[in-house]
């Protein structure tokens, strides 16, 4: 899930953390620690001589009381900030994504989702992803406790424990890599525009992909 306007930047970039994104924007400073290691209640708009223009998600469903409250291993709301804040992130499933694009804050704006295949993603990153079972950015219902050793590498992820303990939809919350993804597109099902919480329009597939549709109905029906 991701801005509205992004597409064009992730596909000539990757898709980007955040700090990977301010490198690339030069962003340095007090406005980039405003960015990178504090809450952001809003979006932030950032830009750029070459690249042009970027939005910064906001971070709303954060709190830093509630997250002060939850942190552990001794860091601080601004640690987890960065820490956060150096990964790429994707939903393990549709209904968290689902769940996130019709949340009261976003339920009435466009977004630009992406929708990876999960069997190439890991084929090309094993080695780097982590995997965590909460969603690491909200505090919004219950500050579940988090710290260090929130995000496990693939590789030690206990996924049998896991669905014992959380049922098979609920194993995994989030899946990570680490600063960047850049060669997302070789990776993407497809990208649409969604618009109040359902799929809208494709805006990029590829080819193999327009092949396999011809002929079927899109959006698919009681979308």
């Amino acid at each position: 899930m991701a801005h509205e306007d992004s597409w064009p930047s992730i596909r000539d970039h990757g898709l980007l953390s955040t700090s990977a994104l301010l490198d690339l924007f030069e962003i340095e400073g007090e406005d980039r620690r405003a960015i990178e290691a504090a809450h952001r209640p809003d979006s932030v708009t950032i830009t750029h001589p070459i690249h042009g223009l970027a939005v910064v998600r906001d971070q709303k469903p954060m709190s830093d009381r509630k997250l002060a409250s939850c942190l552990t291993h001794g860091m601080t709301t601004e640690d987890w900030y960065r820490d956060l804040n150096q990964r790429v992130f994707f939903w393990a499933t549709r209904a968290r994504l689902e769940t996130m694009v019709r949340a009261r804050a976003y339920r009435n704006d466009p977004h630009t989702v992406l929708t990876v295949s999960t069997r190439r993603l890991v084929e090309r990153y094993e080695d780097v992803i982590q995997v965590a079972t909460i969603n690491t950015g909200s505090t919004a219902y219950r500050a579940v406790p988090r710290g260090r050793d929130t995000f496990v590498p693939l590789r030690d992820f206990d996924y049998d424990a896991s669905r014992r303990k959380r049922g098979p939809r609920r194993a995994i919350a989030e899946v990570v890599v680490n600063l960047a993804v850049p060669d997302v597109r070789d990776l993407i099902v497809r990208v649409e525009r969604w618009v109040d919480g359902l799929p809208s329009t494709v805006i990029w597939q590829p080819r193999a992909a327009k092949q396999n549709q011809l002929g079927r109905a899109w959006p698919p029906p009681g979308r």
